[in-house]
């Protein structure tokens, strides 16, 4: 079995969030870190290179693989902000019609800016994506 290439990391979280050359972006950033720690109530992780994560949670597939995985997280991507929400998005659906300009992948949600959703749909979404994996 492969071993998994995205785990949790030392480096800086700060440090990382300070490279994001986009101003908006970084201000983007710094918004859905207060978002995701108020629903975990964890501090943010690097998750490889890229990713900032909050929390760990312990998965195991039917396959018989088994993994540490962070709960919930964001990555600032070129093209947009990437969310990695666990659980099926498509459970969501209703608050995801509410949520404002966006677009989604398998677990993940893509947003270009903040200004372009509903903050309080998006604060309700993150939180009820991370009391749905605890429970």
């Amino acid at each position: 079995m492969a071993e998994l290439k995205t785990k949790k990391t030392e480096a800086s979280v700060d440090d990382f969030l300070n490279g994001v050359k986009d101003e908006a972006t970084k201000k983007d950033c710094l918004e859905i870190v207060k978002l995701m720690k108020q629903a975990t109530k964890a501090d943010p992780k690097m998750w490889g290179s890229s990713i900032v994560g909050f929390g760990t949670q312990h998965l195991k597939y039917a396959s018989g693989r088994e993994l540490d995985w962070m709960v919930i997280g964001f990555s600032p991507r070129k093209q947009n902000l990437t969310l990695y929400i666990p659980g099926s998005l498509e459970s969501y659906a209703e608050l995801l019609k509410k949520l404002g300009k966006h677009t989604t992948g398998k677990g993940c949600l893509y947003v270009k800016s903040l200004k372009d959703v509903n903050a309080k749909v998006l604060k309700e979404l993150i939180q009820r994506s991370v009391k749905e994996t605890k429970s």
